[in-house]
C-alpha cells in the first residue's frame, strides 16, 4: 500500500489532499509527473540516463535507480495517474538528517517561457543562489537529546547569508542539535560524516571530477540530497553518509559545452563543506568520536581530501 513518504524535506508534500509522491514501504519511490512538458522531459532523462554507456558506472550511483513509468492512485484522490518509479534511498533509514540544496546560480534552462523565467529570477534573486551557487531547497536534523527534529518552512531557509549557510552546515553534523538551530554547534559528527575516504566531501569531489569533463548534460533547478543516520554516528558506527542527485525536470543536452552554471555551484559547496573540516578542535569540539573517526578528522585537516 502507498502512503506519504516520512522523510521527504522538499517539493511538492502529499498531504491535505494535494499531489505529492508516495513510497511503498519496499525500497520505491512513486513520483507523479509533473505538468506541462516538465514530466515528460524528467522521464526523457531517466530513460536516456539509463541507457547511456557515457556515464561511468561510479558516477551512476549518484542517482536514483530508474524503474520506468507507472499508473497508480494520485495522493490527492482524482484517480489513476502515471508516477515516475524510483529508487526510495530513504527506505531502512532510521532518523535520517537530511539537506536537499538546489545546485546553480542560475535556476532556468535555455529557452523556458519568459513567464517560468521571471519566476526563476525572482526566487534566486530572494535566496542564496546568485550570493553562493546554491540554496537549501528542505532541511530536517534530528536530535539526540529529546524527541523530535528540526525542519524548518521552505521560506526561511532559502535567503540565508554566507555566514548562516555556514551554521546550517556546522548544525547538520553537530551533537547538539535541538528543535531550533543551535547558535554553538559542536561539530562532533564532521568527520565521520564530512571526512574520510567515504564521507560527503569525498563524493562531492568525485561528482566534481565528473562535472569538469562531462558535455553530456546541464543540470538547471537539480538539487543534491544529502543524508546521514546521526544515532549511528553516535554509536560510533558508520552513519551511512550519502549524496543523491534528484530532479531532472530540467535537463538539457549539453552539446559538447561544460556545465558551469552546475559546477560552480559544486564547487561552492565543496569549499563550505571543506572549511568545516579544517576548523580548529576548540572551535569544533571532536572529543565524542571514535579512534577511527578521529584519525580521518586529522587527515581531513591535513588536507588528504580537499
Amino acid at each position: 500500500m502507498l502512503k506519504i513518504p516520512e522523510n521527504q524535506v522538499a517539493g511538492h508534500f502529499a498531504r491535505n489532499g494535494k499531489l505529492g509522491p508516495l513510497v511503498d514501504g519496499s525500497g520505491r519511490f512513486y513520483k507523479p509527473l509533473q505538468g506541462g512538458d516538465r514530466g515528460c522531459s524528467e522521464v526523457s532523462f531517466y530513460t536516456s540516463f539509463s541507457l547511456d554507456g557515457r556515464i561511468p558506472d561510479h558516477i551512476r550511483r549518484f542517482f536514483p535507480t530508474f524503474y520506468g513509468t507507472e499508473l497508480v492512485e494520485a495522493s490527492d484522490g482524482s484517480g489513476l495517474k502515471s508516477h515516475l518509479v524510483l529508487e526510495d534511498f530513504t527506505a531502512g533509514r532510521v532518523n535520517p538528517s537530511i539537506m536537499d540544496v538546489k545546485i546553480g546560480s542560475r535556476t532556468w534552462p535555455p529557452q523556458a517561457p519568459e513567464k517560468y523565467i521571471a519566476k526563476c529570477v525572482e526566487k534566486d534573486h530572494g535566496s542564496s543562489s546568485l550570493l553562493l551557487g546554491f540554496r537549501f531547497s528542505g532541511l530536517q536534523f534530528h536530535s539526540i537529546n529529546e524527541t523530535g527534529f528540526w525542519k524548518p518552512g521552505k521560506k526561511s531557509i532559502q535567503g540565508f547569508s554566507a555566514d548562516e549557510v555556514q551554521l546550517v552546515l556546522r548544525n547538520f553534523v553537530s551533537s547538539n542539535t535541538s528543535k531550533e538551530l543551535e547558535l554553538k554547534p559542536d561539530c562532533a559528527f564532521a568527520s565521520v560524516v564530512f571526512g574520510g575516504p567515504t564521507g560527503i566531501l569525498s563524493q562531492l569531489l568525485e561528482l566534481k571530477a565528473w562535472f569538469e569533463d562531462q558535455t553530456v548534460y546541464h543540470f538547471f533547478s537539480s538539487s543534491i540530497h544529502i543524508m546521514y543516520e546521526k544515532q549511528l554516528a553516535l554509536q560510533g558506527k558508520n552513519p551511512r553518509a550519502e549524496i543523491k542527485l534528484i530532479d531532472f525536470a530540467h535537463v538539457v543536452e549539453g552539446r559538447g559545452v561544460i556545465d558551469h552554471n552546475y559546477l560552480g555551484g559544486l564547487c561552492s559547496l565543496i569549499k563550505f563543506v571543506s572549511e568545516i573540516l579544517k576548523v580548529t578542535n576548540k572551535e569544533c569540539q571532536t572529543n565524542v568520536l571514535p579512534k577511527d573517526a578521529q584519525r580521518d578528522h586529522d587527515m581531513s585537516v591535513n588536507g588528504t581530501y580537499c
